[in-house]
């Protein structure tokens, strides 16, 4: 795979008549010899418009990689449009790294095209870049980010993005549903940005990750942002585990039908076994059997019915909206099982018909059955037990449940007494607050007129001074037009003496040319050692090629000894399965009390997030009026006489 990426890219080489570059080469030789890499990294290196074009050529139809690394190329942005427009089409590459390429406005839309059609990528890292600059490429990227649906890492690090930037990424995370971590350190975001980054997380559920360092938002701005993500998290894992558990179910479910099914089949197999028997022998004794085993197995299938419907009963309790349609299916099978019994039921009574006609003659059979029945008897007595052991457990755990319940009740309302005291705080301090800033203003008018009488006492100051400046100033111009007089005769003559310093630095500069090439042959001469000791590399490689082969040897051999103690360890895990049968039958009749107590905890854990949004907006509100106020004071400063005098200075 890897010769027929260096095939197609040396020939379009020579079809554009661009001489192959020889990082290229060299990375695409190491991967021949180390067993197919999947990373191309040409970071560091200096690519040319030809070999961009001829790299997103070759990369739009590759299946090779899925890493490509461009970290400080310092591309060009033509270059990087042509290496972006053949990634479009690529379906194997899945981390892209740019970062430190100077990448623009062409660059971010030509990113945000490759965000639109490319369905791979996962990883995208653009740190140390300039796309913000530029507000129309930009949105260009954003609405691209708002189409994709497979990038789920996104690095946006010191890319000069201000809060208008900010504001259409925002737009572009409420419709984004793929998105999991994105960084945004060192950036011009601000209080603007902060904010709309919060309302979009009001809507972007899967954002598990975002990075705000060094954007000048205030603190509650970033923890409000940080709860967010912190809820996004806990509801993915929750998400999650509720995926994992519907799985589990769904499985066991199966596992039980397939199970009860085979029963099933089994039992009417033997039915007709047994009828078959009936048909060829003619036999008292074997009717008389047959039809003993045929009432206790008509016995057998009501009671296997009877625990089919109360495990069918459970499991729509557990499964409540998410498996109707299991229900209905389950519910048919019944049917059809009741219609089954019920034709069997039917011919037992006529094998009862023809065994009245032979009961004059077996009298002492009848003896049997009556000892047969009272086992029977026996055997019920016993199964009625163990469901009086059942049910007392069942009330143990419904004990269990409502103490369960009763702590987390008293464990809310601490926190909602705790809530109720931050907000009297908030609420104290706002006011103080007020009254301070009351303060402020009072002490502000007074200096106001205290300064209005130090202006005016400072202007016939101003005025008396100016005039004795001016009669100064025609002094100093006048001894200033002597000096300047005499300045241009020295420059005549410092002209000269720079003229003739001119040709000898002239001198010195060929004799450091000179140097420059004697230098330039030592550098190549450096180069081709450089070259001899990759060969050696190379060999080296293959040698140790060769001790990992012989190691692998070793471990097969190991292997043919654990195999034979594997032969050994599968008696052991039959055993286990017996074991973990015992364990099903039991785990069944626990995990009622488990949904239950999960429907009551997730009813719980929606109250909570009630009060959490609840509580955020409180915050909000709090931070607007706080924000009024200080905007009041502010107009109000500006509005004053001493305000204006200052906007005019």
């Amino acid at each position: 795979m890897m010769d027929d990426f260096k095939r197609t890219y040396l020939c379009l080489c020579k079809e554009a008549c661009v001489e192959p570059q020889e990082c290229i080469l060299n990375q695409l030789r190491d991967g021949c010899d180390g067993n197919l890499r999947k990373r191309l990294d040409l970071s560091t290196q200096s690519l040319s418009v030809d070999t961009c074009a001829i790299l997103g050529k070759v990369l739009m139809n590759d299946i090779v990689f899925t890493e490509l690394t461009l970290c400080d190329c310092m591309l060009n942005e033509e270059g990087a449009k042509l290496l972006l427009y053949g990634l479009c089409a690529n379906t194997t590459i899945q981390m892209l790294d740019m970062k430190g390429n100077n990448l623009r406005a062409a660059g971010a839309e030509t990113l945000g095209k490759l965000l639109r059609h490319n369905k791979s990528l996962k990883s995208l890292i653009l740190e140390w870049n300039a796309l913000g600059m530029w507000e129309e490429g930009f949105c260009v990227f954003c609405e691209g980010l708002r189409a994709n649906k497979s990038l789920k890492h996104l690095d946006l690090r010191n890319n000069q993005i201000n809060h208008q930037g900010v504001g259409e990424l925002a737009l572009a995370l409420k419709h984004n549903n793929t998105l999991e971590e994105l960084d945004l350190r060192w950036n011009n975001i601000g209080l603007l940005g902060g904010r709309a980054l919060l309302c979009a997380l009001q809507q972007n559920k899967t954002l598990v990750r975002l990075e705000l360092a060094g954007n000048n938002i205030p603190s509650d701005v970033l923890k409000a942002v940080e709860q967010a993500v912190d809820h996004n998290s806990e509801c993915q894992v929750a998400m999650r585990e509720s995926r994992t558990r519907s799985k589990v179910l769904t499985n066991e479910i199966q596992c039980l039908k397939v199970e009860k099914t085979k029963q099933f089949l089994n039992m009417m197999g033997v039915i007709d076994q047994q009828k078959e028997e009936l048909a060829r022998s003619g036999r008292v004794q074997m009717t008389e059997a047959a039809l003993t085993l045929s009432e206790q197995k008509s016995n057998d299938l009501k009671e296997f019915l009877e625990k089919t419907r109360m495990e069918k009963f459970e499991l729509k309790e557990r499964l409540c909206k998410e498996l109707k349609n299991d229900q209905e299916e389950a519910c048919n099978r019944e049917a059809k099982l009741t219609r089954e019994l019920n034709t069997a039921n039917g011919k037992n009574m006529e094998l009862k018909n023809k065994v009245d006609e032979l009961d004059r003659r077996c009298n002492v059979q009848r003896d049997q059955i009556c000892q047969l029945k009272q086992e029977l008897a026996n055997v019920t007595a016993e199964m009625k037990q163990k469901i009086l052991q059942t049910e007392e457990c069942l009330e143990v755990e419904k004990k269990r449940c409502k103490q369960v319940l009763d702590d987390a009740e008293t464990l809310r309302q601490k926190e909602m007494d705790q809530m109720n005291a931050h907000q009297q705080e908030t609420e104290r301090s706002l006011q103080d607050r007020i009254l301070k800033l009351e303060n402020i203003r009072i002490q502000l008018e007074t200096e106001l007129s205290r300064l209005k009488a130090a202006a005016l006492t400072n202007r016939a100051q101003a005025e008396e001074e100016l005039i004795k400046m001016k009669n100064q100033i025609r002094l100093e111009e006048q001894e200033r037009l002597l000096h300047l007089e005499e300045k241009l005769h020295f420059v005549s003559q410092s002209r000269d003496e720079s003229q003739n310093r001119c040709t000898n630095q002239k001198q010195t500069i060929n004799e450091i040319q000179a140097k420059n090439n004697k230098f330039t042959f030592e550098i190549e001469g450096l180069k081709r050692r450089i070259e001899e000791l990759n060969e050696e590399l190379s060999g080296k490689d293959q040698q140790k090629v060769a001790e990992v082969n012989n190691v692998r040897v070793e471990l097969q051999e190991q292997i043919g000894h654990l195999q034979t103690e594997r032969i050994a360890q599968e008696g052991l895990k039959e055993k286990i399965s017996a074991l973990e049968r015992q364990l099903k039958v039991q785990s069944c009749n626990h995990r009622d009390a488990i949904l239950d107590k999960e429907n009551e905890i997730s009813s719980l854990l929606e109250k909570v997030r009630m009060k959490d949004s609840e509580i955020i907006r409180m915050k909000e509100d709090e931070a607007q009026r706080a924000s009024f106020l200080h905007n009041a004071i502010l107009s109000y400063v500006q509005s004053s006489p001493f305000g204006a005098q200052c906007t005019k200075k």
